[in-house]
């Protein structure tokens, strides 16, 4: 098997590693090839296809037998004395149930696809033992080893999922107290080795999170690996590209000149510097832009309150608003301007017909009477109640009764003067029919005497 080797440490990371066209000369070595599990499903089809009455043809004619052959249900099926009998491998297939089969399959490492049904019934299970055996097999720093090599063909093929886990599992043989390993012959070696190995496998999972968007685990894999080396470029470089896209740019800079200090010729340094630099100006346009909203807002209601002030119209606010879908009291044309007309969002209800309308516009210049013209007649309205002449309007006073409204007096006359307050920024109108006003009068009375 062709050795595995780690990233090289002079690897241009500026490359865009996940882009198809480019490829490793590694690519063009050749492994030996690595016998993968089959799925349940493609058992399911082996099975069937060997124990099919009708193909016979692919068993192979031997004395060795693949599984047990179950006599019982083999004198089952061979019921016709006559018959001659079938050869062992045959009869190891055929005298099992699929399930049968699939089960002592699953007990081989070549199709094991439930490592919980992997033992037998006194957990057991010697191929498994043997092969989990060779995981432990050597020096700490040699298993250790293993795993980073494995990583560093993961990452090779770009399988950062693969890889990530491979080193996660040199990190755990690194890290774990428990030393179950032979012992080094040479241990300065050793020490020398794990040390070695610590850093590697910390910065190389470091880029197996960063392609994975796990930029947060790429900072703290960074962070590990400087630990150890703190000279290690690749841990600067992977640590302020993952902070870069977290948009932490005082952090990314902080590490990406820390690693220029050690070496201030490395391009991939210079590059992310450079994307940071620019992605700075950026934030720093979208920072001054919203600090500049937000101050035009905070004069625009200290403007608004100044005029609602020298109108002597009363406002409230409740702890639960209603949504008005962004409407509010504002100044039009010039919100900068207390010169300007106030406009509010109103709502006209229909209480003895539980109905309602709402305007999101009312001039303080205007009349109820200016949009009831556009919103007469009623589509619900099949008696014809509701007509301007036909109505009258009330709205709630700060004491909690009720104010006749005039129908053509300008809504700044019904609001000034503090007998009536506009709660939530929104300003209700009863509108009722004039043969009606006197029952409606009646519930408001109980309404307000419950409240009591």
């Amino acid at each position: 098997m062709a050795k595995i080797e780690e990233l090289p440490d002079d690897f241009d990371e500026s490359l865009n590693l996940n882009d198809t066209n480019h490829a490793h000369q590694e690519d063009d070595k050749k492994t030996d090839p690595v016998v993968s599990s089959l799925p349940p499903s493609g058992l399911n089809d082996i099975i069937k296809d060997a124990t099919s009455n009708n193909d016979i043809s692919s068993l192979p004619i031997s004395e060795e037998t693949p599984f047990p052959i179950n006599e019982e249900r083999l004198k089952e099926i061979q019921n016709d004395p006559a018959a001659p009998r079938m050869p062992p491998a045959m009869a190891s297939v055929k005298s099992n149930t699929t399930e049968d089969l699939l089960d002592m399959m699953n007990k081989t490492p070549l199709f094991m696809t439930d490592i919980e049904k992997a033992r037998d019934e006194n957990g057991e299970n010697y191929y498994l033992d043997a092969l989990m055996a060779l995981q432990n097999e050597g020096t700490r720093g040699e298993v250790a080893q293993n795993f980073r090599e494995q990583g560093n063909e993961a990452a090779r093929e770009k399988r950062w999922g693969d890889a990530k886990e491979f080193y996660t599992k040199g990190i755990a043989v690194l890290r774990v107290k428990e030393d179950k390993w032979d012992k080094p012959e040479d241990p300065e070696a050793e020490k020398k080795l794990l040390r070695e190995l610590e850093e590697a496998v910390f910065v190389n999972r470091a880029l197996c999170n960063l392609e994975l968007k796990n930029y947060r685990s790429t900072t703290l894999d960074c962070a590990e690996a400087l630990k150890v080396n703190p000279k290690n470029i690749k841990a600067y470089y992977r640590s302020s590209q993952a902070l870069l896209a977290l948009d932490k740019i005082p952090e990314a800079l902080d590490v990406v000149t820390r690693g220029l200090a050690l070496d201030s010729k490395n391009k991939s340094l210079q590059q992310v510097s450079s994307k940071i630099s620019a992605r700075k100006v950026v934030l720093d346009e979208i920072a001054a832009k919203k600090k500049a909203e937000v101050e035009k807002r905070k004069k625009e209601l200290l403007i608004k309150s100044a005029a609602l002030k020298a109108r002597q119209i009363r406002t409230r606010k409740t702890a639960q608003p209603p949504d008005m879908e962004g409407a509010e009291i504002r100044l039009v044309p010039d919100p900068l301007s207390p010169e300007s007309t106030l406009e509010f969002p109103a709502v006209f209800l229909y209480s003895m017909d539980a109905q309602s309308d709402f305007v999101k516009s009312f001039s303080e210049m205007h009349c109820i009477a200016d949009h009831l013209e556009y919103i007469f007649p009623l589509p619900w309205d099949e008696r014809g109640e509701y007509t301007i002449s036909g109505v009258e309007c009330f709205m709630d006073t700060v004491s909690g009764g009720l104010i006749k409204a005039g129908k053509k007096v300008p809504l700044l006359r019904i609001l000034s003067g503090g007998k009536v307050e506009v709660v939530d920024e929104l300003v209700k109108i009863y509108v009722i029919p004039t043969g009606k006003v006197g029952k409606f009068i009646e519930k408001m009375k109980e309404r307000k005497q419950a409240g009591n």
